[in-house]
């Protein structure tokens, strides 16, 4: 029972692989049952050692979907055996719905091959470190995009907003996210934002060479908050590169459908979403992400954002914030705001005007260092105006991150302890009017123009006329506008589904006033699976841009930035590709 063999190579349907390890042992729930174990550079075969004919009892892994595997002792400190565990997330068939979504599986086996506990212990880290370093190498192939990993070892911040959604972010963590990264080996320091704005402080002051990675478990605010706090630095340049993580836990959750999105996989929603971004974030794969840098001209002095996601103005923003009162209901604010918005169906003036993506190259990222992605040809493909209708633990033997750098406390060695440090406050963190309408947020000490962030060479002063190579929409009566550089405007709405996280565009939509209540709700049922986009509608015009310039002239509007309400006036924004960095396989 546990002892090695040596066995000649298997053959599998994908290939003849070497077999690195062979073992055959028990598991934790019963030791009269025997397995067949073995270890090739892709795969761990565990296959029931019966005279059943062979085959019908093997169950072959791939370590690409596993995230983690450890070696412990036994609880009974009579049990001479020891225990590793591998955490596998493969894609598998829902029970009460049809489609796949990735679910966890775990397989644990006694190591006994003799009576020293010291050395059966040696022999169940030795698999561990295996299987540990063969998930490792595991990596996605997407065309024209190149990852690299989060600095292993690694010290990770986990910013978690415990009011966004419908206020379950804490638990979601506790109950899914926790064991994840534990199973993974990463130890993580939590930080419950309190206020808006706390974490946008937080970054903007801390000593970011004790952290390698920022996580956020929220909706997509928190992360605008990250974002502009880390511009906001003297050493925003450096800030930026800092890994970025996202798991779902508000209302929307748009990057994080996006980035599964990218991930090749199919739509899910809810908690499902968050376990596959959990795994992507357990994966520990680095990719570029585009910002927009967003001038507002109507303040007391004009203000420079940046954005990852979106800007908005007219119908898609008025849902955005109207819907905050449905909060309550999850993601289904927004259906419940799309209707109530339909029922009184408003038409904005302003003026509209782009730079056409084939008029500019694409724009550079200010860093220039090889180990993030970078647009493929196809993705910088581009067309002119057109009416049309989304790591594995690694050598070390903590994983993905072993080290964790606490405020006051210490881990002892061979501890694995994930510390957390609760932030509570009653109050939601976003403001409100005395209607209970969200409003913006009070400026930071540092708003104003940014300090930070590269040159937008491709923007004039708002003051001034938009250069000669800038298309002017003749129309000046909108029902939307809706910039978006990201695929996903929510869990369930593929905007933009010929986005990508770094092609350095602007997916740039607008629809006409005279569109219809029965066309305009026709074309939001059809965003749930992309296809407005060709569903030739007459009013809607989809143009890839570099930049763009919004004036309204309507009195009173409502404009957002990645779902975020700012001051209604003029606005311009540049895409910058492949300026921030963003953890997604």
């Amino acid at each position: 029972m546990g002892e090695k063999r040596d066995e000649p190579n298997l053959s599998y349907r994908n290939g003849i692989s070497q077999i690195q390890l062979y073992g055959e042992f028990t598991t934790k729930a019963s030791r009269k049952v025997r397995y067949a174990v073995s270890l090739t550079e892709r795969d761990l075969t565990v296959q029931k050692i019966t005279s059943a004919p062979a085959g019908r009892s093997k169950v072959v892994f791939n370590l690409r979907d596993c995230v983690g595997c450890r070696a412990f002792k036994a609880d009974d400190n009579t049990d001479v055996g020891a225990y590793f565990s591998a955490y596998f997330y493969p894609f598998k068939k829902r029970w009460m719905s049809s489609g796949v979504a990735r679910q966890r599986t775990e397989q644990c086996f006694r190591v006994a091959s003799g009576l020293d506990p010291h050395l059966n212990l040696e022999e169940a880290q030795r698999w561990a470190r295996a299987i540990s370093e063969g998930s490792a190498h595991q990596r996605p192939q997407r065309n024209g995009i190149l990852y690299s990993e989060v600095r292993r070892p690694c010290k990770v911040l986990l910013l978690l907003n415990p009011h966004s959604g419908k206020g379950q972010a804490l638990s979601l963590f506790t109950g899914h996210v926790q064991r994840m990264l534990h199973e993974a080996a990463i130890p993580h320091t939590l930080v419950v934002t309190e206020r808006q704005n706390h974490a946008r402080e937080l970054v903007r002051e801390a000593d970011l060479t004790k952290w390698d990675a920022l996580v956020i478990m929220s909706g997509d605010g928190l992360l605008f908050e990250v974002v502009n706090g880390l511009m906001e630095r003297e050493d925003w340049e450096e800030a930026i590169q800092t890994p970025l993580g996202i798991l779902p836990g508000g209302s929307g959750n748009a990057l994080a459908a996006s980035i599964h999105h990218y991930a090749g996989s199919q739509p899910v929603s809810s908690e499902e979403l968050l376990v596959s971004c959990g795994f992507l974030l357990c994966k520990g794969l680095v990719a570029r992400l585009d910002l927009a840098s967003v001038c507002l001209g109507s303040a007391p002095q004009p203000q420079r954002l940046f954005s990852f996601l979106s800007l908005a103005w007219g119908f898609v923003a008025d849902v955005d914030i109207e819907s905050e009162k449905y909060r309550h209901v999850g993601a289904a604010r927004f259906t419940v705001g799309t209707l109530v918005r339909l029922a009184s169906l408003r038409v904005y003036q302003g003026k509209l005007a782009y730079l056409p993506a084939e008029t500019t190259p694409v724009a550079a990222s200010t860093s220039t260092s090889p180990d993030a992605s970078s647009p493929s040809p196809a993705s910088s493909s581009t067309t002119s105006e057109v009416p049309s209708g989304l790591g594995p633990a690694s050598t070390s033997p903590h994983g993905l991150c072993s080290s964790l750098v606490c405020r006051s406390s210490r881990t002892s060695p061979g501890q694995n302890v994930a510390h957390t440090f609760h932030n509570y406050c009653n109050s939601n963190n976003a403001f409100k009017d005395k209607r209970g309408r969200e409003k913006p947020p009070p400026a930071p000490p540092s708003s104003g123009p940014c300090r930070g962030g590269p040159p937008d060479s491709l923007l004039v002063p708002l003051d001034q006329p938009v250069p000669s190579d800038w298309t002017v929409v003749p129309e000046e009566d909108f029902v939307l506008v809706l910039a978006m550089y990201q695929s996903h405007l929510s869990e369930d709405l593929q905007a933009a589904p010929d986005s990508a996280l770094a092609d350095g565009l602007i997916h740039l939509f607008y629809i006409r006033a005279g569109i219809s209540r029965a066309t305009l709700l026709r074309l939001f049922l059809a965003m749930e699976k992309g296809a407005h986009v060709a569903a030739s509608c007459p009013h809607m015009v989809h143009a890839k841009v570099r930049a763009l310039r919004l004036e309204p002239y309507s009195a009173k509007g409502t404009i957002t930035v990645d779902g975020e309400l700012v001051d209604y006036g003029p606005v311009q924004a540049q895409v910058h590709g492949g300026l921030a960095r963003l953890i997604a396989s």
